[in-house]
């Protein structure tokens, strides 16, 4: 990669977020849902401030809510990004997450439009998973063909996204282009960070007792089990070829090497890139982790660089890749 993964402001960095912020998502998850949103979104602003000269569209359908974030040098072009920002269901939304976009939208040169799905606890399961549904419909209602749509998002939206690969799957629907998942979260009962969380010690960001708290404000009332809950993904042959990110540092790791593993059995091309040292969603923050722009950087690639998936014919699944690389 050329970049040392552990740089010295990266460490600094984790561990001033470890003294700082984690103390704070430990009270706050419990019952102020309003301040959390607004703490973390002073943090996006600091750490992922949109680039100069971005375009930025707001949308209501009147079904869902979210922007349309284009490039400087913006020019009509076939292929998108759908983004799924993340934050347990509750917190972020596409204003927080906008430099990040932003940043994709400048590296691909396409256009990204942010659904803004509704949160919890106002609106509970599945408002934010029909959200995204509904967000992926539209876009080719208004002309973009499945073949040319990549989602990416972070975090609960990387389960969002998995549900909708699973929703795609089971009522016959195209699956989009390309995926890319940051730090996604699988297992909402948060059983598999917990375990990650007495190998590996504390996440710099928040506890995995934290992150369930957050996460319950979507999903009360309803069992861990409950099918979009827990999802599964049935073998297919049109899964879109994947690229997943995690650091090293972060409980979810092991969620996203659940995910890596259920897209591959799924019969998926998906890479693993597992970034040592490195919190969770570390590429949202490059002015403060200096390993945020060439992981950013290795998607763009990976985005511009994929298939659709109707190119990818039968006889070429025997040489799909089945990576669980370490950056270090």
């Amino acid at each position: 990669m050329g970049v040392s993964q552990n740089s010295l402001r990266s460490g600094a960095a984790t561990a001033a977020l470890r003294r700082t912020l984690r103390p704070l998502n430990e009270v706050l998850s419990s019952f102020q849902v309003p301040v959390s949103r607004a703490l973390v979104a002073a943090a996006m602003l600091v750490g992922s401030p949109p680039p100069y000269r971005v375009r930025v569209d707001r949308l209501n359908t009147g079904t869902f809510r979210g922007e349309w974030v284009y490039p400087p040098d913006a020019r009509a072009s076939r292929q998108m990004i759908l983004y799924v920002h993340g934050s347990g269901y509750a917190i972020c939304s596409a204003r927080t997450h906008r430099g990040l976009v932003a940043r994709l939208s400048r590296l691909t040169g396409m256009p990204v439009f942010s659904v803004d799905y509704r949160l919890a606890p106002e609106h509970r399961f599945p408002a934010a998973a029909d959200d995204v549904e509904a967000a992926y419909s539209w876009l080719q209602d208004i002309g973009y063909r499945a073949e040319n749509i990549t989602v990416a998002g972070d975090s609960a939206g990387g389960h969002l996204i998995l549900d909708l690969l699973a929703e795609n799957a089971r009522h016959g629907r195209r699956q989009p282009r390309a995926v890319f998942l940051m730090s996604p979260l699988v297992d909402l009962s948060l059983g598999l960070a917990r375990r990650r969380e007495q190998r590996a010690g504390p996440d710099p960001l928040i506890s995995a007792r934290a992150a369930h708290r957050l996460v319950r404000n979507y999903t009360r009332g309803q069992p861990d089990d409950l099918a979009r809950i827990a999802v599964t993904l049935d073998r297919s042959d049109d899964l879109p070829r994947t690229m997943i990110h995690a650091g090293g540092a972060e409980v979810l790791v092991d969620d996203a090497r659940e995910a890596h593993r259920m897209l591959i059995e799924a019969g998926a091309d998906c890479e693993l890139q597992v970034w040592l040292g490195q919190m969770h969603v570390f590429q949202a923050l490059p002015t403060l982790i200096p390993e945020a722009a060439p992981a950013l950087a290795v998607a763009a690639d990976f985005i511009v660089g994929s298939e659709a998936p109707a190119s990818r014919g039968a006889g070429r699944r025997r040489d799909r890749h089945r990576t669980d690389q370490v950056i270090a």
